[in-house]
């Protein structure tokens, strides 16, 4: 990177230097200032979207697959989830959080902020008079919220 960097700093006084030295010797009475602008504004752009390739190259982007399979029985979690006024999405979050998903993670599969879940996952705890995460699993498999078979996989 300090290679890079280094290599780009060089570049850009070489050609600052000479464009200076054109500016200079042979085209200042013939062209406007609009074209050194733009010639500059061209040659830097150019520059730039090299070094980002450079710089970004080789850097794979990885995405993690997340099974979003309830961890629910379907035919009581509701009567459970009005009793302790939880709500469909704060659901989602607490199921995501027993998968041992991050805060970031959750957003990125629920397309939310990072705060939204921390606001949704703060209610959840409060709900459930909990204080970690590890404390609301195991509270919503005691109520029945979540399975524990599919907390294995």
């Amino acid at each position: 990177m300090k290679r890079t960097i280094l290599i780009y700093g060089l570049l850009l006084a070489f050609l600052t230097g000479l464009l200076q030295f054109i500016e200079y010797r042979y085209w200042v009475r013939d062209l406007s200032i609009e074209f050194y602008v733009g010639a500059v504004a061209v040659l830097f752009t150019a520059i730039g979207i090299w070094v980002g390739l450079k710089l970004t190259k080789g850097k794979p982007i990885f995405f993690k697959e997340v099974d979003t399979t309830p961890l629910t029985k379907e035919f009581d979690v509701d009567g459970i989830l009005e009793k302790y006024n939880i709500s469909k999405r704060e659901h989602e979050v607490l199921i995501l959080i027993a998968k041992g998903l991050s805060n970031k993670e959750i957003a990125s599969t629920l397309f939310l902020s990072t705060n939204t879940i921390k606001t949704h996952s703060s209610n959840l705890f409060a709900k459930l008079d909990v204080k970690r995460r590890t404390q609301a699993v195991q509270k919503a498999l005691e109520l029945g919220l979540l399975t524990e078979d599919y907390l294995s996989n």
